[in-house]
């Protein structure tokens, strides 16, 4: 008989402040001398770019903190992968203790990634042999801009399968593809024992059986974390596996882990504070609507159109006036967007604006959540380029009326085409999402251009 303890994480996005707690109990159960063997586990998005400190280290203030942590391995979630640019994400992993397992994302030109593994082949102490699968979300419409191909789960599956063929025991699959896509992977692959999940953001307090397989995932932000027993025969087969989670807001707080978060926001605010990007005129103080017509001419700039849309519930807080920091930009625009171009023809782009429209007053006090979005409600949409009569239903592209056999392109965010309220933009839009710069990214060049910091010449 073999006991094993699985420890797991999943989609922690950077909340620091569950990180004292969660390092005190992965330690304490990783030193259980109850069990045969102590495994742990991440399944993605360990990284959040809304982080003060996670954003100025481009993520390796994470990194050196998950050390601390002690994985047995973890894997990438769309987070890593989409959010970073190619070369940040290339050199994330370069002083992690631990490895990357990720069987379905390769470089541009099909080859593996240096820090990456399809799978890890696992022998505990009493001989049982383990293999790990990782996989991120199959998105190729974002990660193939970031020049990277992505395989989706099934067709990698298929793929390695033949390959471990009686090299395990025991299979588990690390994956950041979500609840729906675990099921499917359950009913198709009956090989699989267990999936430790993340992305869909479910919280499977004793975890889902499908089939012979068993799915678990903790939620989000670090506010439980995993713990599966898995008992085997001497044979090695399993017996038994009992997924739960333990609720992290229920641990023991010590009296120094407020200071230790505050020196992680601290530690963030000061790096990203040391660089000035640009000086505001004084028509930005506490004005949103400022802030966000300049970033509509932005975003068309980057995107090389002269139409653009966005909603001001992207602003959690104006652009201050005076000298704008990496900081000032990061509090106001935290999220982990990408532009798009898009192309539609004029009757398209009328159906558009006026789903737009239909949906304004509903969208502007919508509490929203999820597909890259840090703040709090949709907001109010603006347009650049584009007039609209809604009580006669005309729409005006640069004061001239939208011609029905005419294509027109606009700016516009990765955020939109995902979201429902605007099916046009994914059903009938040309698509181009545009890398490696983010939204933040996007405004801080064109501010740094159109305001620059001058610096006075100083007398010899």
């Amino acid at each position: 008989m073999e006991i094993l303890r699985i420890l797991h994480t999943n989609d922690l996005h950077s909340h620091f402040e569950h990180f004292p707690k969660l390092g005190r109990y992965l330690r304490r159960a990783q030193a259980d001398q109850t069990v045969d063997q102590v495994l742990t586990f991440d399944a993605g998005d360990f990284m959040d770019r809304s982080h003060p400190l996670t954003d100025a280290t481009e993520g390796q203030a994470n990194i050196q903190l998950m050390n601390e942590f002690h994985y047995d391995a973890v894997t990438v979630g769309n987070n890593e992968g989409i959010s970073n640019s190619h070369a940040v994400l290339e050199r994330l992993f370069n002083h992690a203790n631990f490895p990357v397992v990720l069987a379905n994302l390769l470089e541009e030109d099909g080859t593996k990634p240096t820090w990456a593994h399809d799978y890890l082949l696992l022998e505990t102490k009493k001989g049982t042999r383990i293999a790990v699968i990782g996989l991120t979300p199959a998105y190729p419409l974002t990660y193939g801009p970031n020049h990277w191909q992505v395989r989706t789960a099934g067709a990698t599956m298929d793929r390695l399968l033949p390959e471990l063929s009686g090299r395990y025991d025991v299979l588990i699959l690390v994956n950041h593809t979500g609840l729906l896509t675990d099921r499917w992977l359950c009913q198709h692959f009956p090989e699989i024992d267990l999936i430790i999940g993340g992305h869909s953001h479910d919280l499977l307090k004793h975890g889902e059986k499908v089939r012979h397989s068993w799915i678990t995932q903790t939620g989000k932000w670090g506010n439980y974390v995993g713990d599966i027993s898995i008992t085997l025969d001497d044979a090695h087969h399993v017996q038994t596996i009992v997924p739960t989670t333990r609720p992290v807001a229920a641990m023991p707080e010590l009296p120094g882990d407020a200071a230790i978060i505050q020196g992680y926001l601290d530690q963030g605010k000061a790096q990203l504070s040391a660089h000035p990007v640009a000086v505001l005129p004084r028509k930005f103080e506490a004005d949103k609507a400022a802030a966000v017509h300049c970033t509509l001419e932005a975003m068309s700039q980057f995107a090389g159109t002269e139409l653009a849309i966005l909603s001001s519930g992207l602003f959690l807080t104006p652009f201050k006036a005076g000298l704008l920091t990496k900081f000032d930009l990061q509090q106001a625009l935290p999220h982990p967007m990408h532009v798009v171009r898009t192309t539609l023809v004029g009757s398209d782009l009328w159906r558009l604006v006026m789903e737009i429209e239909k949906n304004r007053h509903y969208l502007r006090q919508l509490h929203l959540q999820g597909m890259s979005f840090r703040g709090k409600i949709f907001g109010e949409m603006y347009y650049k380029g584009i007039q609209v009569d809604v009580a006669h239903r005309l729409v005006y592209v640069n004061g001239h009326e939208i011609d029905p056999n005419e294509y027109y392109t606009l700016a516009c965010l990765d955020h939109y085409v995902l979201v429902p309220f605007f099916p046009t933009l994914a059903i009938m839009g040309d698509n181009e999402f545009l890398f490696p710069d983010f939204l933040r990214e996007v405004v801080g060049k064109y501010l740094a251009k159109r305001y620059p910091i001058v610096k006075e010449k100083c007398d010899d």
